[in-house]
């Protein structure tokens, strides 16, 4: 079976209810060795904590996403920056800092989600941990960001989740030394964009995800996206690369497997 590691869930949102052993059988039948499990707000940690210690593929992150209501209506609170640091070293599958980033489409907020974004690149940076970058809109000025933090710290790594980006913007990250990751938009017809910048990034960058329960690719597209998913996302990214769908997965998930320091498999 091809294997194949999904970078992005929140699998703890209520749109799953109780069919988290039924979405598990689905992803194990597709072949997902592991799924990474994203974090919008430190409230969420016992939940997610409770998900990977019941479910042994999943590991996870721990942050603030930037589009927090309460970030973006009263700015950045340091006590949260508090409790992610705190939270960060309270469990062993903890493998990233995030999500982190910047939203500019959604919300005005900006100088919160700059403090925000900086403090956990500090958090991520101490505990040598990778980011989950949510970019939309924003892609120069956290392009800018990310250059400043690393003029006075170790380069930060991570990824660009849900990518969107143009093929320009996609190179200014891959030579910050990132990844990029690509969700179910590379499978939308009208995806022009997005499938470019899919076919600039280097094999040793690319990652795959869902970013369920959104954005579920083609033939799903509209619906609720569940882990087992992201083998359409592949389909689509090894169509566009030229290459055969079992090339891409293995590379897909070694570069997973780098990137977060999840255990080894034998490829």
């Amino acid at each position: 079976m091809i294997p194949l590691v999904d970078t992005h869930v929140h699998i703890n949102f209520p749109e799953f209810g109780e069919e988290l052993e039924l979405i598990q059988q689905r992803w194990r039948a597709e072949g997902i060795t592991y799924l990474v499990h994203s974090c919008v707000h430190p409230r969420e940690f016992d939940q997610i904590r409770r998900i990977a210690d019941r479910f042994e593929e999943v590991y996870f992150a721990v942050g603030l996403h930037p589009l927090d209501e309460e970030l973006n209506q009263r700015g950045w609170q340091s006590d949260l920056g508090s409790q992610i640091h705190f939270l960060a070293q309270q469990h062993h599958k903890i493998v990233a800092i995030g999500e982190t980033g910047l939203d500019f489409y959604k919300a005005q907020g900006g100088e919160g989600q700059k403090q925000a974004f900086i403090t956990q690149l500090e958090i991520a940076s101490e505990f040598n941990l990778p980011v989950i970058i949510h970019c939309r809109d924003a892609a120069e000025v956290t392009r800018d960001l990310i250059l400043e933090f690393n003029q006075s710290h170790p380069p930060v790594r991570g990824v660009m989740h849900c990518w969107s980006g143009n093929a320009q913007e996609t190179e200014w990250f891959v030579d910050l030394g990132f990844y990029i990751s690509f969700s179910g938009i590379v499978t939308f017809k009208n995806a022009r964009s997005v499938q470019e910048s899919a076919c600039v990034v280097p094999p040793d960058r690319l990652l795959i995800e869902t970013d369920c329960p959104y954005l579920a690719p083609v033939p799903w597209r509209g619906k609720r996206n569940e882990p087992s998913y992201v083998i359409k996302v592949a389909e689509k990214l090894a169509e566009l690369r030229q290459q055969t769908l079992t090339e891409l997965s293995i590379q897909t998930t070694l570069n997973a497997c780098n990137l977060f320091g999840l255990p080894p498999l034998s490829l």
